[in-house]
């Protein structure tokens, strides 16, 4: 049988990918002469800060049944999994091909997407009982950084 997932597992891993995406944006920001550009990416990383703490607040604000563990797992191996994948696939393993602000908004992008597919593909693991609908709020949060980040590609 294939475990399940409930809202509660799927906010832990948006929390963790949002501290990947602030590290990230933190990091790329150290790489920047131009102090526009260094001041953007901090302000990226204080808005994934921010989505951070709406994920958290999202979470505590979970019912019962949208918070209950939906299959035996003693070793809590299903969030160690959903960790793993938040760890190596976004914000992280990302062809980038210089340290250029645009090769870093690129890159940017290309994490946003990947965590949106990531989250669309989760969604369907979580029933709607045990709070599907919350993912949507979630994917919802992720596009808006791809608006941002696209407008300033263009730029």
């Amino acid at each position: 049988m294939a475990n399940e997932f409930n809202a509660n597992d799927i906010f832990e891993i948006a929390i963790k990918i949002e501290q990947n995406g602030a590290i990230f944006y933190r990091d790329a920001a150290k790489l920047m002469e131009e102090e526009k550009h260094k001041q953007f990416l901090l302000e990226l990383a204080s808005m994934e800060d921010d989505h951070e703490a709406t994920f958290a607040n999202m979470q505590k604000e979970l019912k019962d049944k949208e918070a209950f563990p939906t299959t035996f797992d003693p070793d809590d191996e299903n969030a160690l999994y959903l960790k793993a994948l938040a760890d190596t696939r976004i914000f992280f393993e990302k062809e980038q091909p210089d340290n250029s602000f645009k090769g870093i908004l690129s890159t940017a992008i290309q994490a946003e997407k990947d965590s949106i597919a990531f989250y669309l593909g989760i969604k369907e693991l979580v029933p709607a009982k045990f709070g599907q609908s919350k993912i949507e709020d979630i994917i919802k949060e992720e596009m808006s950084h791809i608006r941002l980040l696209a407008d300033k590609l263009t730029e």
